[in-house]
Formats: C-alpha cells, sequence, structure tokens
C-alpha cells in the first residue's frame, strides 16, 4: 500500500487559490477513484473535486473554509492494496474530534501585540491588503473594518493575513481597534458620519455565500474607480429587421438560435479593437492594456444572483462561432453548470439591462476592468430621419447605450468616442449580409 498525497487541482486559467466549502469523506473513509471526495470555491464558482485514486481517507490537511493555494497537499490517501479499514469502523472512529484534526504547519511567530497602542498613533502593518474570503467572514463576524484589517501584522506568504494572525490579534484584545491614523487628518477632509438608522422590522433573509460576495466586489468597485457614465442612443432597425428576416434560417442551417447577444459582442470587440485603452486594468501607477479581447456577459441565474460566463477572444471569431460561444454559456448559467473557467478572463463586460424592461442602466465596472457597457431595451417609436425628401418622421427601432467607466485612466474623450462607435456598428449593420 502506497501513500499519495492529493493536492489542490487546477480549477482553471489564472486561479491561484481556492477555499474549501465541505469535505464529502472523513478520515478513514474508504473512496473510489473518481469519487467526488470534496467542494471547492473559486470566485462565484463551486466546483466538486474527484478523488484521482481509490483507497482510504488517512489525513485531511485542512479544515472547510481556508483557503488553499492551487497545488497544495490536502489530504493524503492509502491507495488501494492492504485497504483492511472497514467504512462502518472508519466512521466510528472518525466521531473522536481528536483523530479528525491533523497537525498543521506552525505559522511564523511575531512580536506580542502592544495593548497600549490602541490609543496611539498606527502605521498599517500588511502593506498587501487583499483579503480571503475566509478573512472577510471572520472580520464580519467580530464586525472587523478593513481599515482595522490592515493593521493587524501579517505572517502568510507575500504579507497575505492569515486566520492565525486574525484570531491571535483578537485574543490580544484587538489592541489597534481605536488607533489614530499617523498622519494628521485634514479638518476640512469630509468624514463618514457615525448615524444610527431604524432598519425596521420584517422577515430576515440571511444572504447566501455568492451575494455576499458580489456585495463585497460592488462596493470594493465603487470605493476603488472613480465612476462615470456616458449616454447615447443607436438606431437599431437594420439590426433588428435583418435578425428577424434571417433568425429562422440562421437555426436551421447551424442549429443554434440567433439572439441579439452575439450581434452585440461582434460590435463591442470590433470597438476595442478600434480604442485598445478601453480594453485595460490598473495595477498601481500603471495600466495594462491586455493583448486578448474577452467579453465578459453578466448573466443572471436562477438564484438571481448574477454572474459573468466569457466569451473568449471574441474578437476572432465569427458570427456563428459567437452563436454557439453564448448559447452555450447561457445554458450553463440556467443549469448552474459554469465552470471556474467559464467566468475567468475578462477584459471588458457587457450588462443587457434591456432584458428586464429597463430602458437604461448606470453599471458598475467589474473590476479590474475600467469599463462596462449596459444597453437597454430596443424600443420601437417616432424618430425624426434624413431621407432624399428631406426631413420625415417615421418609426424607428431605437436603443440607449450607457457606458461606466474609470476615470483615473478612462476620460470623457476615450469613454464617450468608444461607446459612440459601439453604436455606429449597430446603426451600420449591413442588411445585405449573409448568413
Amino acid at each position: 500500500m502506497s501513500k499519495v498525497e492529493f493536492k489542490m487541482p487546477k480549477l482553471g486559467e489564472s486561479i491561484t487559490e481556492a477555499a474549501i466549502i465541505t469535505w464529502f469523506k472523513n478520515v478513514g473513509d474508504t473512496i473510489e477513484e473518481d469519487e467526488m471526495l470534496l467542494e471547492v470555491a473559486t470566485d462565484k464558482v463551486d466546483s466538486e473535486v474527484p478523488s484521482n485514486v481509490s483507497g482510504v481517507i488517512e489525513e485531511i490537511l485542512f479544515d472547510a473554509n481556508e483557503v488553499i493555494k492551487i497545488g497544495e497537499t490536502i489530504a493524503i490517501i492509502k491507495a488501494d492494496g492492504d485497504v483492511t479499514v472497514s467504512k462502518k469502523q472508519s466512521k466510528k472512529e472518525d466521531r473522536k474530534p481528536e483523530q479528525r484534526k491533523t497537525e498543521r504547519p506552525k505559522a511564523p511567530k511575531r512580536p506580542k501585540l502592544n495593548p497600549a497602542a490602541s490609543s496611539e498613533q498606527f502605521s498599517v502593518s500588511n502593506s498587501n491588503t487583499f483579503f480571503s474570503p475566509l478573512i472577510i467572514k471572520i472580520a464580519k463576524e467580530h464586525h472587523i473594518s478593513f481599515e482595522e484589517l490592515a493593521r493587524i501584522p501579517a505572517t502568510g506568504h507575500e504579507g497575505r493575513l492569515r486566520k492565525s494572525d486574525v484570531f491571535q490579534y483578537i485574543e490580544e484584545g484587538r489592541p489597534y481597534k481605536f488607533a489614530q491614523p499617523v498622519a494628521q487628518q485634514d479638518p476640512t477632509a469630509y468624514r463618514i458620519p457615525q448615524l444610527s438608522f431604524d432598519k425596521g422590522k420584517g422577515k430576515v433573509i440571511e444572504m447566501d455565500r455568492m451575494r455576499q460576495m458580489i456585495a463585497d466586489h460592488m462596493v470594493y468597485s465603487k470605493h476603488t474607480s472613480p465612476h462615470v457614465t456616458a449616454y447615447v442612443e443607436a438606431d437599431m432597425t437594420t439590426m433588428v429587421n435583418w435578425r428577424n428576416a434571417n433568425k429562422k434560417a440562421f437555426q436551421e442551417k447551424y442549429g443554434e438560435r440567433l439572439t441579439f447577444t452575439p450581434l452585440f459582442v461582434e460590435a463591442v470587440a470590433k470597438a476595442v479593437k478600434d480604442f485598445p485603452n478601453i480594453n485595460a486594468s490598473v495595477d498601481g501607477n500603471t495600466i495594462i492594456v491586455k493583448e486578448n479581447i474577452n467579453i465578459g456577459m453578466a448573466t443572471a441565474l436562477p438564484s438571481g444572483n448574477l454572474i459573468v460566463p466569457v466569451v473568449k477572444n471574441a474578437d476572432t471569431k465569427d458570427l456563428k462561432a459567437l452563436a454557439e460561444n453564448v448559447n452555450e454559456l447561457a445554458n450553463k448559467a440556467r443549469e448552474n453548470n459554469l465552470k471556474a473557467d467559464d467566468i475567468q478572463g475578462s477584459t471588458f463586460t457587457i450588462s443587457n439591462v434591456g432584458t428586464f424592461g429597463s430602458v437604461m442602466g448606470t453599471p458598475i465596472i467589474n473590476q479590474p476592468e475600467v469599463a462596462i457597457l449596459a444597453l437597454g431595451i430596443i424600443k420601437k417609436r417616432p424618430e425624426v430621419i434624413t431621407t432624399e425628401k428631406g426631413d420625415e418622421i417615421a418609426i424607428r427601432s431605437m436603443m440607449y447605450l450607457s457606458l461606466s467607466f474609470d476615470h483615473r485612466v478612462v476620460d470623457g474623450f476615450l469613454g464617450g468616442s468608444f461607446v459612440r462607435r459601439v453604436a455606429d456598428y449597430f446603426e451600420q449593420f449591413d442588411v445585405d449580409r449573409k448568413i
């Protein structure tokens, strides 16, 4: 019999860590190859992870809610050979807490905090202000603000704050809870008033994990990026008429539904190529202009939560490929079957708020991107148009577009020019285009 180290597997492009949600097996349980061992969470997608061997679980090295690096050993499995431990006996033994726990690597020692510092000035101890979902959860339970988290000395890799750091800080009485910043505050600066509101009484609904992550992501985005929104309207009549005339033939020829979404993605990808600086992210004092054009599509899940599946390399795909990709991602979202890689790597996001009947929207930027485009409902209304006979009133299919952009790096000229270019591609749609 041999011992096998079960490592946290690669779960998708650019994913470096995952949080354990639950273990399906306990120490001493038998497991078959390809049988599900645990469930993990990466960003917004939960994934079940199967065992790569058959045998008996000897050790489980991490508990639920811990965040683990990809490639790190999380369990030890005795591979099949001399497996003699019965499942019933193993479960009975596993009820003993001391047998479930395994020895963990000891965290680096750090100096004991000085409680007297609570009334003194402080400086930020951990410069890395990324906090894992587990750390944020612990902070919420103990009402610890992000500002206070930033004061806790961190012993993790690359300055990461560990769970043990937070618990030690709490045990020491949270000495930096009331510490004041080193820099003297500007007396003219705006301060958030500490107001007490009557939140009323009613049914209390606990946020699920995804809703909490969405809430944190949205607050972070508004706090990080100064949002500015530019609006234009587009005459969609030509595109609407072309789609209505060709959607049946398109489905018969390719076996795919032709919605407006692939047409929107196609036009947006073309506009991104015209204005590449809109396809960027901010890293400190530098701007990273992305090489690939990956269009995220804000999509509602059956639970009501939002998720952003990604059409990779949208500028390289024809309409047939875009329709296939969009339909596949939409179906996966409806069936809760999106994988981690399906929602990774977005460089620019569109949100079709018209799906819900909204005339327009002011979307919040999907970090770390620098802009997001909202597309309103396509609605018929009388418009003044110029013809060979002069100005005339005609019934046209009109739509509002609204682009929210990060004013740190995108100015009004770039933002306005980009959203106008998208509208131009909509209006200049080729009515004679062949499917």
